[in-house]
């Protein structure tokens, strides 16, 4: 949790206490938008005198209300924050997005979770992201309501509602509750049902939530507040009347302003006409703030020309900003508003925090690609750790210029293009395709990943496969005694591989000491008159060998060995070893010391 301790605060401090900013957390289909549903639903009902307001990418729900859904479970009284804000883009790579001075944007996070399906490949993902960035959450244990014979209490909070439960429907809930705080353990988190939590900077509260029902969502929003109230409340004092400081969220085109971005204020006040600063693509961008925009109140936030303006607003909000040149603003970026401060010293601000999120480039690696910064950050770190280099990384889609990036490299694994939470433009396809470059794309970090090093481990088989059908093998062979076929011009004999694999078409030799002297090439290999390409250990055929004959060069009960050209000695010992079959790999390790008797750095 946040280090900051309860503090004593004068008037004048408590009222520039700013609203902790919520993110929501979670796997696909545990309920996320439900949840934010769910407490959004209750506060409009709750919130009749209009207290609601929905803001750009965000809902905030005020003191006075969350006291009202909470019961007796909030006594509004013990709380000087103003109440909480929503972000109500669900989803871990927009929390990543969120950021503020190089970490984490939000103040508190909820990680939701379905208590009868557990972790999941996106829970993981998401608690990373929540120990990489430190930021406290709470977990929500969903879905209470499916447990088989759940008897549902509307909006009743968690323990009242687990009361009215059988015996069995409780033993059955606290069994799937209990596995999910061995999750937790298991990913170093110290977890208990948050009742019994005592200290919430060192353990984790799991609250049992319906977002259907409603059922725990008073324990929910009161374990919230309390959390923030005692461990945020100095980081929640903001100068309302300095330069705001804020981050983008999204960048849309909103009909009638062109290019506008959706960000959250986390700091200070942004005016009607401010100057400000915004990350772009290419850098910092210098602009003028024409319109701040909101939706008019309860419309969904994309709904078009439901916007009204206002003048100003202050820390924490969520607002649409209409503005000239914001284009090339970037999801994830610092925006800044200059004040009385110097530009080029704000710029300079801007373009330092940009410098803290880029990503370190090699001469040679994959390109990358994500939607926002944070997760283009994610997604490198995630790389970084597998070793895996990164030539180029930018937020964005995938153009044709990635491709033209991506073909300039010299080796085959690092053709690729990593796509994260973007689109592939039709011509950047295409050219793809012409040019052989491989894009690859997931809404999964780790998953995104996977693919690419699975590829690359097929890859990296296929040419050792390649290398392997192209170098000579190791093989021991006997003439068999009594299985002279015919003497010369080839002489045909009957063999037993003693070890390795025989091929056809290979050089045989036979060991004077330390020297191998060769006999012939061993031209066909026939099993039962049939023509065989190859005979391992154990197995017998008759072969015919060009150049010997038999009772001069060679003599029935002789050792042969398949002759292996010093290269190729070599490449097996070194690079192949692993990759051929034990037999000749013995083979290889008798042949290899032969030869170093005489010549110990024969093949190295």
């Amino acid at each position: 949790m946040a280090d900051s301790q309860p503090t004593d605060t004068d008037d004048e401090s408590e009222a520039t206490l700013r609203t902790p900013i919520v993110a929501v957390l979670g796997h696909v289909d545990h309920g996320k938008t439900s949840l934010l549903d769910e407490i959004r639903g209750s506060a409009v009902t709750e919130g009749e005198s209009g207290a609601i307001t929905q803001h750009i990418g965000a809902t905030a729900v005020p003191l006075d209300v969350i006291s009202e859904i909470a019961g007796e479970l909030v006594d509004p009284t013990d709380f000087d924050l103003p109440g909480l804000l929503f972000i109500d883009t669900p989803g871990h790579h927009s929390f990543s997005t969120l950021r503020s001075r190089g970490g984490a944007l939000a103040d508190i996070a909820i990680l939701v979770v379905d208590v009868n399906d557990g972790f999941q490949p996106q829970t993981l993902e998401a608690v990373d992201i929540l120990a990489r960035t430190q930021t406290p959450f709470i977990v929500a244990a969903n879905k209470i309501d499916t447990v088989p014979g759940w008897n549902p209490n509307d909006h009743a909070p968690t323990q009242q509602t687990i009361d009215a439960q059988t015996d069995r429907v409780e033993r059955d809930l606290n069994e799937n509750l209990y596995e999910l705080i061995g999750d937790l353990s298991d990913n170093d988190f110290s977890a208990d049902m948050y009742w019994r939590v005592q200290d919430f900077q060192n353990n984790i509260g799991v609250v049992p939530v319906s977002a259907e029902t409603g059922e725990g969502i008073p324990d929910l929003l009161t374990v919230m507040m309390g959390l923030s109230q005692r461990y945020m409340k100095e980081e929640m004092a903001v100068d309302v009347n300095g330069p705001a400081a804020g981050t983008v969220l999204e960048v849309t085109d909103t009909q009638g302003f062109g290019a506008t971005v959706d960000a959250i204020i986390y700091d200070g006040t942004i005016r009607a006409d401010d100057e400000i600063v915004v990350g772009g693509v290419e850098g910092p961008i210098v602009t003028e703030v024409r319109a701040l925009l909101r939706p008019r109140p309860l419309e969904e936030i994309r709904t078009e020309g439901q916007f009204e303006q206002v003048d100003s607003v202050a820390a924490a909000d969520g607002i649409k900003i209409a503005a000239p040149d914001l284009d090339d603003a970037m999801a994830g970026a610092p925006i800044r508003v200059v004040g009385d401060r110097d530009v080029d010293e704000v710029v300079e601000e801007v373009r330092a925090e940009l410098a803290d999120i880029a990503v370190q480039t090699q001469e040679e690696g994959v390109v990358v690609k994500a939607d926002t910064l944070g997760s283009l950050e994610a997604l490198a770190s995630t790389l970084e750790e597998e070793e895996i280099p990164i030539v180029r990384a930018e937020v964005g889609d995938i153009a044709p210029r990635d491709v033209r990036v991506a073909e300039t490299a010299n080796e085959e694994k690092h053709r690729t293009i990593l796509g994260f939470g973007v689109e592939v433009l039709d011509d950047a396809s295409d050219l793809a395709e012409q040019e052989d470059v491989r894009i690859f794309e997931h809404d999964v970090i780790y998953r995104l990943v996977e693919e690419y090093e699975e590829f690359v481990e097929e890859r990296e088989r296929a040419q050792q496969d390649q290398v392997l059908d192209n170098i000579t093998r190791p093989a021991r062979f006997q003439i068999l005694d009594d299985h002279t076929f015919r003497q010369s011009d080839p002489a045909v004999v009957g063999v037993e591989v003693l070890g390795g694999t025989l091929h056809r078409n290979s050089n045989v030799a036979l060991f004077e000491g330390s020297e191998p002297e060769r006999v012939g090439l061993l031209k066909t290999i026939q099993d039962e008159g049939e023509d065989v390409d190859e005979l391992k250990r154990g197995e017998r055929a008759a072969v015919s060998i060009d150049g010997p004959t038999v009772g001069r060069q060679i003599e029935e009960g002789d050792e042969l060995w398949t002759e292996i050209p010093e290269k190729h000695a070599k490449i097996l010992e070194q690079e192949l070893s692993e990759d051929i079959p034990v037999s000749e790999l013995e083979t290889l390790n008798a042949y290899l010391e032969k030869r170093r008797n005489r010549d110990p750095f024969w093949g190295k």
